[in-house]
């Protein structure tokens, strides 16, 4: 096998010159590396003459922080590049388009989609994108629906399966969503005012046997393939388009780990605007917003995963009256449990932007203490939810700290 060619910005742009029909032959290309490059590099080469660019993403080897011999498996490259192909067959207008591929090197070019901004960042600034609890609910309707045992026959699904072993990726998953925050104290650190609150979650027994279960059916459930880490960091969004990139973490799981990822992700959100709301009347607002959001990417994926299961479902016991019914109430409160653990997976050391961004400790410690509450809600009270207005409900009606 050949040497692996880990990238810089210049050979980023030697590199680019080789692929056919990518740019013209006199393209005046600069490069831009983009991210932290830790596990993996990113570039953005474009052409000055004509605009066009394109992204690479170099999946690394090894661990840059620790140096060259904390090493890492790139076959994480081969499955993100896979579930990439499989999601833009299924969902062609919410995945970049991929332009060449070369697993040699753990890399893939793909589309630019840098005119797009990171959702995350849109929430904080308090941006309303009106499509994209539609565009969302569809892509989790089609790529899980049409990945499932009731679009496949068993031996399709369980050859695609295959492809998907993700044991390294899944093993981070597993410690740090299922495990960590609820017994090791040292890797959990909270802002000092939330401190307390984490500290409630490792003596609650009843939130420990419910994450037990969710870990549980993470570990055996092999539902459909998932993209893995569906947060708002990993979907880019405009007022018209919404694009998801990075299923690096993809596996065949649970569907509701996926919906609960990006459901989760939004009750962060709505916690975290205690402080990005300058006024009660703004906070109002766009916690509406927020929580009209989740409805409708649930209403939305509810419809069209209806719609694939009666036109294109090829298990025959899924016609069993009362079924289709009973699965899809089912996969919502996986969602409800598997979004509420994401949530309290996000407070401590693996904080997201949402709450890093709060300068104020005190106000940053309010606002974790709540998201927790609410995580913790979800997780227990999830068995409760028959339809998506009662976890919105839920979730307005857990008490927030003052400031």
């Amino acid at each position: 096998m050949p040497e692996f060619l880990a990238l810089d910005t210049a050979t980023a742009i030697d590199y680019v010159r080789k692929i056919p029909g990518l740019f013209p032959p006199d393209a005046d290309l600069a490069c831009t590396e983009i991210g932290d490059g830790n596990i993996n590099f990113v570039f953005i080469v474009k052409d000055n003459k004509t605009g066009r660019s394109a992204v690479i993403k170099q999946s690394l080897p090894y661990l840059r922080s620790s140096g060259k011999d904390r090493l890492l498996t790139v076959d994480r490259a081969r499955i993100e590049n896979e579930a990439l192909q499989l999601e833009y067959e299924m969902c062609p207008d919410l995945v970049p388009a991929i332009y060449h591929t070369d697993l040699n090197n753990a890399l893939t070019v793909m589309e630019d989609i840098s005119d797009h901004l990171n959702l995350r960042k849109g929430l904080i600034q308090r941006r309303k994108y009106p499509n994209f609890a539609r565009h969302i609910g569809l892509f989790l309707a089609r790529t899980l629906f049409l990945t499932s045992d009731l679009a496949l026959d068993g031996k399709a699904k369980k050859a695609l399966l295959s492809r998907f072993i993700n044991p390294e990726m899944c093993e981070i998953t597993e410690k740090l969503v299922f495990t960590v925050p609820y017994y090791d104290a040292v890797t959990t650190k909270y802002t000092p005012g939330a401190a307390a609150a984490g500290a409630a979650l490792r003596e609650n027994d009843a939130l420990k046997f419910e994450a037990a279960r969710l870990k549980d059916g993470f570990l055996t459930r092999a539902q459909a393939l998932l993209h893995g880490d569906l947060h708002t960091g990993s979907i880019f969004v405009t007022e018209t388009s919404t694009k998801v990139i990075d299923p690096e973490f993809a596996y065949f799981g649970p569907m509701g780990f996926d919906i609960g990822a990006v459901i989760g992700n939004l009750v962060l959100n709505y916690a975290a605007q205690a402080y990005h709301s300058p006024t009660p009347a703004e906070r109002e607002d766009y916690r509406r917003y927020l929580l009209t959001t989740i409805e409708e990417v649930w209403r939305t994926f509810e419809t069209e995963f209806s719609r694939l299961w009666d036109e294109q479902t090829v298990e025959v016991t899924a016609q069993a009256p009362g079924y289709k019914e009973y699965y899809i109430r089912s996969v919502l409160q996986d969602a409800c449990g598997y979004g509420g653990c994401k949530a309290i997976r996000r407070i401590g050391r693996a904080q997201v932007e949402d709450f890093k961004a709060i300068p104020d400790e005190a106000a940053r410690a309010a606002a974790e203490v709540y998201a927790l509450a609410l995580g913790e809600a979800m997780v227990l009270r999830r068995e409760g939810i028959s339809r998506i207005e009662d976890l919105t409900e839920m979730v307005k009606g857990i008490p927030e700290p003052a400031l």
